[in-house]
């Protein structure tokens, strides 16, 4: 066992390194496909490196930077219709946009209709993108195509490094696993499950051999629970993958959790469960099916054991079911091994109790006996499967625009599901098979406290509160019908009227770009690198340069979490000249402002030749970032990052006074 256990260690290192081992960010090709005689159609790929992701077509007003094509018009050539998505996009609903966004990890797949008149001629134009982690997003970036129409194909793979370490589904990949392994933990006690403890235990008693065989035998037991959970669903990706591609593998998991027939299967299935689960009736596997793989659980050995596992499986499906159902699906939103990944931490955390139990079967003595009170461990599950069902159709709600679950609806019916959990476990409500509760015992009534705070918590939700630690499973806010006092709900900080005590110097220009561009929280600012620097030579001042975007999530955060801590604005205001430069702003400048890179690329956008300024003259393209200058431009300190400590922000604003006033002060 020891073995195979660093074998399987060996061989997860050798697959991460090839995993890290991608240097390319993104690759772009492009061919056309002729319809008819003059309509062709642009069809773009696009392979993505982990852990970066980019934004879907969109549009977003005010939100993420969308995957753009702009095609070179001319009477002879011109696009017709917007850009389609060939492949569908993962969903979430963002908190910091207060919009529904998409996104694209690993692939794309893109397609422009384009009118061509003339014979021969070529199809040119640009594509725009914006890549974004965890952490970090990238400065838009841009590749311009020329293509015959004859179907030739042309591409573009870049090869920018990235400066970042963390991955992008670190945090949801682990937080899928330690879900995973509590309801791995939390299936041992349904009814279905608890009496096999007895069956396992009496089947090792009898065991013969040394101590040694017996804990080969017990970790051989385990090793076959996680293998029947686990190989399955690996084996369908795998096929799948070799057959039709990683494409289709994710066109499976996209369509499972995106389209509206598995998440209203799912939705029904859930009640089902959650009926069964309150005693309408029960579910069971074949008796034909569980009797025959008990009858061969008798023969002993390798073969013994192997079906010993298979009847635990099938005997607990009617509990497991529905638990192993959710942790599948809620992990189709990642990567593509995320399911396996979760489903082999799920069943580690659901055999781990059976093959202890195997190697030391006198633990059976210190377990809790059969009762009454797994019946109510099957109630409570109903309950929270009712809960966690409506999230299903909540999706398919969503996506299809049905208006059946607004958000006000979707809390309406979660606080009265878990006020009933909460009166059941206090004994005010009865089911058919629940024994007589003549006392409450501190469990049941620190459940029930657990419940009705829950309920507390939710309620401001009715009214438009954020409730953001339900923001991923609760429909956007955006659906709410009432919102008590509606101005108030918006993003933190609100927007600068562009005015303050920056522009009343009459001596300088009117502040470029204010009109249309903002600073939170009533902050004065420039957005203009030249005129901003020019400003601090003036009042003598250092520089806080804010790199920043539109479309980035974590800038956003940063001003939420960070900038809004009094001591942070105070700084600022009074120490600083602000200059905010968007490295995806797509406003068009005028020519007298376009910039000429070394390379001999003309930008003629504000987002990229902000982007090229900060690139070439600080190594920086990662937002958000924030740097020290003085009235020339030069660093004061080290560059920050994306970094939620107030404390440590305000140490770095001050280090930065320090170096620029030195002893001056």
């Amino acid at each position: 066992m020891r073995r195979v256990f660093l074998s399987l260690c060996l061989l997860f290192v050798v697959c991460s390194a090839a995993a890290q081992n991608n240097e390319s960010l993104v690759e772009w090709s492009a061919r056309t496909e002729r319809v008819n005689d003059t309509l062709y159609r642009v069809l773009f790929d696009v392979r993505i490196a982990s852990p970066w992701h980019m934004y879907d077509a969109g549009p977003y007003e005010g939100g993420p930077f969308a995957t753009a094509v702009q095609i070179e018009s001319g009477e002879a050539v011109y696009p017709v219709g917007p850009l389609e998505e060939l492949l569908a996009p993962k969903e979430v609903y963002d908190e910091i946009f207060e919009t529904q966004i998409g996104y694209y990890e690993g692939e794309a797949r893109f397609a422009q209709s384009v009118v061509v008149k003339k014979k021969g001629a070529e199809i040119a134009g640009v594509v725009e993108w914006m890549l974004c982690n965890d952490q970090n997003c990238l400065p838009p970036d841009e590749w311009e195509f020329r293509l015959p129409t004859d179907g030739s194909q042309q591409s573009l793979s870049e090869g920018e490094m990235a400066e970042l370490s963390t991955p992008a589904e670190g945090r949801s990949l682990w937080g899928a696993i330690l879900e995973a392994i509590l309801w791995g933990f939390a299936a041992l006690l349904t009814p279905c499950v608890f009496p096999m403890v007895p069956m396992t235990v009496s089947y090792f008693m009898k065991g013969d051999g040394s101590p040694a065989r017996g804990r080969s035998k017990a970790a051989l037991y385990g090793l076959f629970i996680v293998a029947l959970y686990t190989l399955p669903i690996a084996a369908i990706i795998l096929i799948t993958r070799i057959v039709g591609g990683e494409a289709v593998t994710a066109d499976i998991f996209n369509w499972l959790a995106t389209h509206w027939i598995p998440n209203v299967l799912f939705f029904v299935i859930f009640m089902i469960f959650a009926a069964s689960f309150f005693g309408a009736f029960e579910i069971v596997l074949p008796s034909r099916l569980v009797n025959r793989s008990d009858a061969k659980a008798d023969r002993g050995g390798i073969t013994g054991l192997f079906f010993m596992a298979v009847t635990l499986v099938l005997v607990s499906f009617s509990c497991t079911g529905p638990i192993v159902g959710s942790v599948l699906i809620k992990s189709t939103a990642g990567e593509i091994w995320e399911p396996v990944i979760t489903m082999l931490a799920f069943s580690v955390a659901f055999a781990l109790p059976f093959t202890l139990l195997a190697l030391f079967p006198s633990l059976l003595k210190n377990l809790p006996k059969s009762g009454g009170w797994l019946n109510s461990v099957k109630v409570v599950l109903g309950f929270i499967e009712v809960a966690l069902g409506f999230k299903f159709l909540s999706v398919a709600d969503q996506t299809y625009h049905w208006g059946l679950l607004d958000r006000e609806i979707y809390l309406a019916i979660w606080i009265v599901v878990f006020s009933l959990l909460g009166f059941y476990l206090l004994g005010k409500l009865r089911f058919a098979h629940d024994s007589e509760l003549k006392h409450i015992t501190v469990t049941r009534l620190a459940l029930a406290i657990a419940s009705f705070t829950f309920v507390v918590y939710m309620i401001p939700g009715m009214w438009g509160a954020p409730l953001k630690g339900l923001s991923g499973y609760l429909p956007p806010l955006t659906t709410q019908d009432f919102i008590l006092g509606e101005s108030s709900s918006q993003p933190v900080g609100g927007a600068s009227v562009g005015g303050g005590s920056v522009a009343t110097d009459e001596s300088l220009q009117p502040k470029k770009y204010a009109d249309f561009l903002h600073l939170p929280f009533g902050l004065d600012g420039f957005f203009d690198y030249e005129q901003g620097l020019a400003y601090a030579r003036r009042v003598g001042k250092p520089v806080f340069l804010d790199f920043t975007g539109h479309g980035c999530v974590n800038c956003r955060e940063m001003e939420a979490k960070v900038w809004s801590d009094p001591s942070v604005q105070q700084i600022l205001r009074d120490d600083y000249v602000i200059v905010a430069l968007y490295s995806d702003d797509k406003t068009r400048l005028p020519e007298t402002e376009w910039l000429v890179t070394e390379s001999g690329k003309t930008l003629k956008g504000l987002g990229k030749k902000n982007s090229y300024l900060v690139n070439k003259g600080y190594d920086v393209s990662a937002q958000p970032a924030y740097l020290l200058l003085d009235g020339e431009g030069q660093l004061l300190v080290p560059v920050r990052g994306y970094d939620l400590s107030v404390e440590g922000y305000v140490e770095f604003l001050k280090s930065g006074l320090e170096a620029f006033y030195g002893d001056k002060r």
